[in-house]
C-alpha cells in the first residue's frame, strides 16, 4: 500500500484510531489553537513522518485551522542518503507541509571534542530553537510516543535518581517557546506498523550510537514489562502529574 491512499480518505479503523490518539494528545494538553503555526521538527524516521501525516489528515475535518512547517537537521558529518531525498521531499508537497532541509554541524567547537547522544539531542534542540526564534515559532512538535516516555522514565529514574520524564508540553524561555508532543500516548508499534504498511519514506542519517545508546538497550526490558502487564507504558504515563503542562496563551 502507498500512503497516498490515507490522503485520498482511504483510512482504515487502526489508521483512524492513531489519527484520533494524536488528536486526544492535541486536545487534552489544549497543544494547537485555531490560527497557529507549527514547526514539526522532522529526523526522518518513522516517528516523525507519522506525525506529519496525522497533523496533515486531520486538519481536513477540524473545524479550525492550524499551519505546518518541517524542518529537518542534515548532518554534515552524517548527512542523509541523497537519493533518498526526492521521495521525502514528495511526500511533505503530498501532505501539503511547507519542508525544509538545512544542513549543520553535528559538532560545535563548544563540545570540545566531546560527544555523546545527550548532546548530539541538545544540538538539535538548539538548531531548533534558533530557526523557531529567526523565523517566529512558538510551537515545536516532535515526534515522541508513549514508549519514548517510559524510556525516559526509566533512565531519570534508574540512573538519575529522580522520577521524572519528557512533558507532553514543555515550556522555554518563560513561555516564548514550547515544544510539544501530539504523539504522547501512542505505541511505538503504531508507527512501525504505518511505516511500513504505507510506504513511508523513512530516511535517517547515520548514527554511530543508534543501537548501543542507554535507550536502545531499554527497549527490550520494556517489552518484558509489558508481557506481563499490557498496559505497562500506560501505568507509567498516569503515573506522572501532567495538570500543569498547559500552553501560556494570556
Amino acid at each position: 500500500m502507498d500512503y497516498r491512499e490515507l490522503i485520498e480518505g482511504k483510512i482504515p479503523p487502526w489508521v483512524m484510531r492513531f489519527i484520533k490518539l494524536t488528536g486526544k494528545g492535541i486536545n487534552d494538553f489544549d497543544m494547537i489553537r485555531d490560527g497557529e503555526t507549527v514547526l514539526l521538527a522532522v529526523s526522518g524516521g518513522k516517528d516523525s513522518l507519522a506525525l506529519a501525516l496525522a497533523l496533515s489528515l486531520r486538519r481536513k475535518w477540524l473545524p479550525i485551522k492550524y499551519n505546518l512547517k518541517a524542518i529537518m537537521i542534515d548532518w554534515i558529518e552524517h548527512p542523509i542518503d541523497q537519493a533518498a531525498r526526492p521521495a521525502l521531499e514528495q511526500y511533505f508537497r503530498d501532505l501539503d507541509i511547507d519542508f525544509e532541509i538545512r544542513r549543520e554541524s553535528q559538532f560545535p567547537t563548544s563540545f570540545k571534542d566531546d560527544f555523546n547522544c545527550y548532546l548530539c539531542s541538545r544540538n538539535r534542540r538548539r538548531i531548533l530553537f534558533e530557526i523557531a526564534r529567526d523565523e517566529g515559532y512558538r510551537l515545536i512538535a516532535m515526534g515522541h510516543h508513549l514508549d519514548d516516555l517510559t524510556e525516559t522514565t526509566m533512565m531519570n529514574l534508574f540512573f538519575r535518581a529522580e522520577f521524572a520524564t519528557m512533558n507532553p508540553v514543555q515550556e522555554f524561555f518563560d513561555g516564548k517557546l514550547y515544544v510539544i508532543r501530539p504523539m504522547i500516548e501512542v505505541h511505538e508499534s503504531t508507527t512501525i506498523r504505518l511505516s511500513q504498511l504505507y510506504n513511508l519514506p523513512v530516511i535517517k542519517p547515520v548514527c554511530p550510537y543508534d543501537q548501543t545508546n542507554i535507550r536502545a538497550t531499554l527497549k527490550p526490558m520494556v517489552k518484558e514489562l509489558v508481557h506481563m502487564d499490557s498496559r505497562t507504558r500506560e501505568h507509567v504515563f498516569n503515573a506522572h502529574d501532567f495538570s500543569e503542562c498547559r500552553i501560556r496563551r494570556d
